[in-house]
Order: structure tokens, then C-alpha cells, then sequence
């Protein structure tokens, strides 16, 4: 596998090895077809999962991986995943739900690997966590299940927290399916809600403008389209002055207030070896979806003195880390 100096942009949407590398090649070598939202938005999953490849084997010519871009387009989703299939790669690895479901609908042949899943059998991924069945399995990221304690966590951190908005992507079922964990759990709490639905990056800032005056904080539900456009939401945040929550550290790292999840690059690191099962011959149906082990609170006090907010120390005590 070769080194990321080494990939070249196809057509603003497609990422692969170099061709003419790839021509010299063996036709019997695997190749890993990866359908993502954004490189640069992803970057330390990527490099995670290349990283656990090539200590598996999976070195420079023993391997071949095509990228695919869909930066957030939900339209090119579909294209992209049906253009992997054309190419009979020999298994299709896909961060998030909606590039998941694109793959399954288009094949039912070739092996499919989620990472970072919401909720696979809510959204219709699998059958059960334990007995996948077909040609898929992967790894959940539990966001659904921890939607409560995310937002219990907001109301330690902002103890004026009276109103919450919900921004999500109501054309991802998984980002639903969360936005109702945390209807509910915010009611529990006796906190108002709003909620913020988006469909395409376009409805980002209008969101925010609808928002002015009627909230105290936002809960951003993590998938493709949000964590492409995570820095124009943190930005918008900080403007309204709204404390944000997420479920990835690498948002909170570039400009967001807190987060609450599982670790991803260690679910990359598992994905690979997912993928390293499949190439050696295992069937994905019969693998176990994974939950994750570890869950990271992160807190970004250079955002929260922004925002004029002084975060608990009893809060801070329990993070697992800090950017100062």
C-alpha cells in the first residue's frame, strides 16, 4: 500500500492509487474500495485504519485502495458506491451509515464493512448485532445508545441550559433515530427542544439563523454531512455563542466545544481488521458486529472562553482530555 504523498485526486470526487502504478500491478491483488464523505474531515480515521493494514501485511504491493469522496452530496453516494461495484473490488469499506446503506443496496455480493455505524439494525444494515447474515457486518459507534448521557453532560457544562437545539441530517435514519434519544433525554432533564433539520450543506447557515434567540446550546449529530461541514458549524456556533456538543473528538479538536463517544480511530484500527478477516477468506455475514470499548469525553477550553463559559471542575476532572 502506498503513502499518502503518493494518492492523486480524480475528478474532485474519486481517490485512488496512481495509475500507473496500479497498471503494473497483478490483476490477483486485493483491492479495498473505501466510500467516505471527506478526507480531510476524516483524516486521522484514515490514517488509523491504513496504519492497522500495513501492520496486518497489507504493505505497499500487497494491496490496492480506491477512495471515494462524496463530500456530503447525498446524490453521489449512490454513483460512488455503484462505481466500486463496477470495479469488483473486494470489499467496500464505509465510514458512517448513509455510504453503508448505498453499498448494501448497491450489491449483495461483494463484502461490505461499516465503521462507525449509529445503529445498524435500527437502520436496516444488518439483521442483528451478533448474526449480520449477508454480506455486511462492522462496527457501531453506540451514538444512539449514549445520546442521553451527551446530553446530561451539556447540562453539566452549561448549567443554564434551558433550551437545546438538535441539528441533524434528517435524510441519514441513524441521525433520526438519535435526534429522538435526545428529544427524549433533554425532556427527562426538563430542557426545551429545537429541533434544526438539514438535508444538504445549503441548509447549514439558514439553520442557525432560525435559531436565533431560541436556544442555549446545540447537540450536533455526527454523520457524513455535518463532519464535512464541521468547521462552518463551529463557526456559526461560536458566533451565536452556543456551546456544542458531538460525538467526536476531531470536531472538538478543530473549534468545538465538547464531545462525548467512542474513540474512532481506534474503531478504524478494528475496521481493518475487519477487512483483514475478509481478505483471508472469512465471510462478513458470519462476523459479529463490534461495539466499541471506549468512550472519550473531550473538552475544548479555548472554545468555552470564547463562548465566556466556565466549564465545572468537577467536569473537567473527568475528561479524558483537555485542549487548552
Amino acid at each position: 500500500m502506498r503513502r499518502r504523498d503518493f494518492i492523486t485526486l480524480l475528478g474532485g470526487a474519486s481517490m485512488a492509487w496512481p495509475l500507473a502504478a496500479r497498471a503494473q500491478q497483478s490483476s490477483a491483488m486485493p483491492i479495498i474500495g473505501y466510500l467516505a464523505s471527506s478526507y480531510s474531515a476524516t483524516r486521522p480515521w484514515i490514517d488509523a485504519f491504513e496504519q492497522r493494514l500495513r501492520e496486518l501485511g497489507w504493505v505497499d504491493g500487497k494491496v490496492t485502495i480506491e477512495y471515494r469522496w462524496t463530500e456530503a452530496r447525498n446524490e453521489s453516494t449512490s454513483e460512488l458506491a455503484a462505481e466500486l461495484v463496477r470495479l469488483k473490488v473486494n470489499v467496500i469499506v464505509t465510514p458512517g451509515t448513509p455510504p453503508a446503506l448505498a453499498a448494501k443496496q448497491a450489491t449483495s455480493a461483494i463484502p461490505i464493512v461499516f465503521v462507525a455505524a449509529g445503529d445498524p439494525v435500527g437502520a436496516g444494515l444488518v439483521a442483528s448485532l451478533a448474526r449480520p447474515g449477508g454480506n455486511i457486518t462492522g462496527l457501531s459507534n453506540q451514538t444512539k445508545d449514549i445520546a442521553s448521557k451527551r446530553a446530561e453532560l451539556l447540562r453539566e457544562a452549561v448549567p443554564n441550559l434551558h433550551r437545546l437545539a438538535i441539528l441533524a441530517n434528517v435524510g441519514n435514519p441513524a441521525a433520526v433515530l438519535e435526534m429522538g434519544e435526545v428529544q427524549r433525554a433533554a425532556s427527562a432533564l426538563g430542557v426545551e427542544i429545537t429541533t434544526s433539520e438539514i438535508r444538504q450543506a445549503q441548509d447549514i447557515t439558514p439553520a442557525f439563523e432560525a435559531l436565533k434567540g431560541r436556544a442555549d446550546a446545540i447537540y450536533v449529530v455526527i454523520d457524513p454531512l455535518t463532519t464535512s461541514n464541521h468547521l462552518s458549524i463551529n463557526n456559526l456556533a461560536l458566533s451565536a455563542r452556543l456551546p456544542t456538543m458531538y460525538g467526536s473528538r476531531e470536531i472538538v479538536a478543530d473549534g468545538g466545544l465538547m464531545s462525548y463517544g467512542a474513540n474512532f480511530p481506534e474503531l478504524f484500527r478494528r475496521g481493518a481488521e475487519f477487512v483483514d478477516k475478509i481478505l483471508r477468506g472469512e465471510k462478513p455475514g458470519d462476523i459479529p458486529v463490534e461495539q466499541p470499548t471506549k468512550f472519550d469525553l473531550v473538552i475544548n477550553l479555548t472554545t468555552a472562553q470564547a463562548l465566556g463559559l466556565t466549564i465545572p471542575g468537577t467536569l473537567l476532572a473527568r475528561a479524558d482530555e483537555v485542549i487548552e
